[in-house]
């Protein structure tokens, strides 16, 4: 979110009557936000683990794959755990960690709307399904009491406990 700029008017801001100086989606695709790094996380999610096959499995150049991989365990989202094959040097593999492991919805809402937007005529390449039953796996929001929420429509945002709000915006919170 961008921050608030007091020349801003209430309908520029739609139903977000203040603006954060800490947003998360912001930190958030500071960490994940470039293309190479979606690809990774989309193989080890796939359960791609180690450096050749990852490369392989994303065509991403040797230095570009390195640095993401680098900066997603800097970042907690992976781990390296040695190996070493017989007669090789030891090597490491990439595992999710649980930090990692939680930007799954992400990863399938991402892949949805490519699905629903992007796909050519014969629609979507890899269908999502269900161990247990085999039935497509659907995302669907609910709020904390159950219902089921359709839209942003149907969303307030609200200053959360960490919410570093911007003075310009916390003068106008309350105000006309």
């Amino acid at each position: 979110m961008a921050t608030y700029d007091a020349g801003m008017s209430k309908a520029s801001l739609g139903n977000v009557p203040f603006r954060v100086d800490n947003c998360s989606i912001e930190r958030t695709l500071g960490v994940v936000g470039e293309k190479w790094t979606f690809l990774v996380l989309r193989e080890a999610f796939s359960g791609v683990r180690r450096f050749a096959d990852m490369q392989a499995a994303t065509g991403a150049p040797r230095q570009v794959l390195s640095a993401r991989l680098t900066r997603l365990v800097e970042e907690g989202l992976l781990r390296k755990v040695p190996y070493r094959e017989p007669g090789q040097r030891q090597r490491d593999e990439y595992r999710l960690t649980e930090m990692g492991r939680d930007l799954y919805p992400i990863m399938v809402a991402l892949m949805h709307w490519g699905d629903r937007y992007l796909s050519e005529p014969d629609g979507p390449p890899v269908l999502l399904t269900h161990r247990g039953c085999g039935a497509l796996i659907e995302q669907r929001f609910r709020c904390a009491d159950g219902h089921e929420v359709a839209g942003p429509l149907e969303v307030t945002p609200l200053p959360g406990p960490g919410a570093s709000v911007t003075p310009e915006a916390r003068a106008g919170i309350g105000g006309s």
